[in-house]
């Protein structure tokens, strides 16, 4: 049986392409048979608010979205998310980074990759026992994994075959920030790494975290997932929607008047499920599984 997953990061209200991601998830899922997962991604606390989380709840539930199981949250699975450190940090895959952002930003061999510059591998280089030293001597410092050459490659089930060199895309990766908390790449990895779940339906702008949170999978001798990444919504000059593009958060469609099969039938219709025109959920399905 399949089962799936929507993990909204709470750090504002839910855009349309959030609301669509979850209700392609949710139609694939209900579709197939399966169950699907609501996680809130909140680990980070500079970024995450209760109110935001409850809003978010709220805009879902209007739209007839349901979640099977318990909701799960990041900020309380930090035990596996340790587990999952120690294991790579035995295995000899992590390195203290004592690098600034500043610094990562400033460095001049540093290419700028999908989630910023890449970062140079200045404290891969360092001698261990003199890392080790700095850190016992309490040296501020972040916590990166070595990414060992290569391309990871897998099939997409939206986009088709897939072969991301993660080293040049990503760089090596920070696992625990300089404050301690926890990298989305792991914690994702670990989250959607889990035995039953089997597919991931996202934006299709995760597309090279799919490539790294495989890798990690694979290092932590975790089977991953397959993924579908979806196409985002785009504005009238291209780019990708934003909230200073207008009325595009579903809290403000529902405040002037939008209806959940109006939402419904619009977002299933961008993705070729219907044609767009109002539709409830129990209609989509049928037309999601053909």
């Amino acid at each position: 049986m399949t089962k799936g997953r929507f993990a909204p990061t709470p750090s504002g209200d839910l855009h349309l392409g959030n609301v669509r991601t979850a209700l392609i998830a949710w139609l694939h899922a209900r579709a197939t048979g399966g169950s699907i997962q609501l996680r809130i991604d909140d680990l980070d606390v500079d970024r995450c608010r209760e109110e935001f989380e409850f809003r978010q709840l709220e805009d879902l539930a209007w739209l007839g979205l349901t979640w099977d199981g318990e909701l799960i949250r990041q900020s309380e699975r930090h035990d596996l998310y340790v587990a999952a450190l120690a294991q790579l940090q035995a295995e000899g895959h992590v390195y203290p980074c004592f690098c600034t952002r500043a610094e990562v930003r400033a460095a001049a061999s540093a290419p700028h990759g999908d989630e910023g510059p890449i970062y140079s591998g200045t404290c891969r280089a360092l001698d261990p026992a003199a890392a080790a030293a700095r850190v016992a001597a309490g040296e501020r410092h972040a916590l990166r994994l070595a990414v060992p050459a290569g391309v990871e490659e897998f099939d997409d089930f939206v986009h088709g075959p897939v072969a991301i060199d993660v080293a040049a895309t990503l760089g090596d990766l920070v696992l625990v920030r300089t404050d301690g908390v926890f990298g989305y790449q792991l914690a994702c990895a670990v989250d959607d790494a889990q035995p039953a779940m089997t597919h991931i339906v996202r934006g299709e702008d995760l597309l090279p975290s799919a490539a790294c949170q495989r890798l990690l999978m694979r290092l932590l001798d975790r089977e991953p997932p397959d993924y579908g990444h979806v196409p985002l919504l785009l504005g009238d000059d291209g780019a990708r929607l934003a909230k200073r593009d207008g009325a595009v958060t579903l809290r403000e469609h529902r405040a002037h008047g939008a209806t959940p099969e109006g939402v419904a039938g619009m977002l299933a219709g961008m993705f070729g499920i219907g044609d767009g025109s109002p539709a409830g959920l129990d209609d989509l399905i049928p037309l999601a599984a053909g």
